[in-house]
């Protein structure tokens, strides 16, 4: 089954508000925002990456789930798989140096043994405190401007970096395995935004998705869209580079839209990451994609889906 597949099966049983019709990816239960992401070697994470990065990403990803309703950081459960000792180690120590990064306390969870030769999985599931307003997939509105924090492509990137070639030092292999959750700036914009959600599996697939839970479309400049320095110098900054860091998925950016009133500019933000305005929300449904050589065709693949 395809993962949209899954999901919509399970609606079925997520009828409580807090689980917001599971349309988006977080809940939000009396004042909590709940949020659960798992890791598996093979698909979230490459068996030769070092297991102390591993232990951050996995704590890193589902803070930037919190990152992208404003929440912040209140506890976490943690799903653990014993291994090797050494590699139980290197997990641990990653996941302690993000928990002590970020003001993430452990509260609990689960060690389980698996079959020798069985991939590794890891699960955690992150509690924040809710601000005054927890933006879901669902409030945006034609009009509304799409302003992106962060860049897109880096972690992609650095991924096929690394595949085959463990020692492959640089920004774009340290985005990948080391992403930083933009926890400050989703504070910042909460308030204001319409619909915010943070980009982990492409900004074209969670824009869709963002489109279907408001009910209307998006359009989007790709010129517009913002990449690193490293990521120009390895791929290039033509149509192709761009879609690639468009679809490519891993990035933890915040994607918000916000009303064509509030200018960013007057908000209380952080002095990083950059914050770039790449589209607008329209009516109808579907994305339209432009560059300067005028309308681009919408990928097949818009990003990461799972499917069995």
């Amino acid at each position: 089954m395809q993962e949209k597949d899954v999901i919509e099966r399970l609606r079925r049983l997520a009828t409580d508000p807090a689980a917001r019709g599971l349309r988006d990816d977080t809940a939000l239960l009396e004042g909590l925002v709940l949020t659960h992401d798992s890791m598996a070697e093979g698909v979230h994470f490459l068996s030769t990456d070092p297991p102390a990065s591993v232990g951050w990403k996995l704590v890193a990803v589902n803070l930037s789930d919190l990152a992208g309703k404003g929440a912040r950081p209140a506890g976490a459960l943690l799903s653990m798989v014993l291994s090797d000792p050494d590699w139980d180690a290197g997990i641990i120590d990653g996941i302690e140096a993000a928990c002590e990064s970020y003001g993430l306390p452990l509260l609990g969870g689960d060690t389980i043994a698996l079959p020798v030769g069985a991939p590794r999985v890891y699960g955690l599931t992150a509690i924040g405190r809710a601000g005054t307003h927890t933006p879901s997939r669902a409030g945006g509105r034609p009009g509304d401007r799409l302003w992106l924090a962060g860049t897109l492509g880096d972690s992609a990137a650095g991924l096929a970096l690394l595949e085959g070639k463990p020692a492959v030092p640089g920004p774009l292999s340290e985005v990948y395995q080391r992403p930083i959750p933009l926890l400050e700036m989703g504070q910042a914009l909460a308030p204001s935004a319409k619909a915010m959600m943070d980009v982990s599996d492409g900004l074209l697939i969670d824009l869709q998705r963002l489109c279907d839970a408001s009910g209307c479309g998006a359009a989007i400049d790709l010129e517009r869209l913002p990449l690193s320095n490293a990521f120009i110098a390895e791929r290039g900054n033509g149509r192709e580079a761009r879609l690639f860091a468009a679809t490519g998925g891993d990035d933890y950016a915040l994607l918000a839209a916000l009303p064509d009133s509030v200018d960013p500019v007057s908000l209380s933000l952080p002095i990083a990451p950059t914050l770039t305005c790449i589209g607008q929300l329209v009516d109808g449904s579907g994305l339209v994609i432009e560059d300067r050589d005028g309308d681009v065709p919408v990928p097949e693949r818009l990003g990461y889906e799972h499917h069995a």
